[in-house]
């Protein structure tokens, strides 16, 4: 393998188990509600690849709707 292809490899690597890790933090912090599907399946997803993390942010997780300024709930 060239020098320059093992680079990019590693940086490839690297960021992987970067977004990875920060996946598999943010399962652990998220209530089971929080999560659609199992954690246990997000967590094997974004290990296999990094589109499983990807898949993982856009899908697997619910966000928390904002309430509106003021801390009142329309009637």
């Amino acid at each position: 393998m060239e020098r320059k292809s093992s680079r990019v490899l590693v940086l490839v690597l690297v960021g992987h188990a970067l977004v990875a890790s920060l996946t598999w933090r943010d399962i652990r912090h998220q209530p089971t509600q929080q999560v659609r599907g199992s954690k246990t399946f997000w967590r094997i997803a974004s290990g296999v690849n990094t589109l499983g993390s990807v898949g993982y942010w856009l899908i697997g997780r619910r966000y928390r709707r904002m309430r509106a300024r003021g801390g009142r709930r329309p009637a």
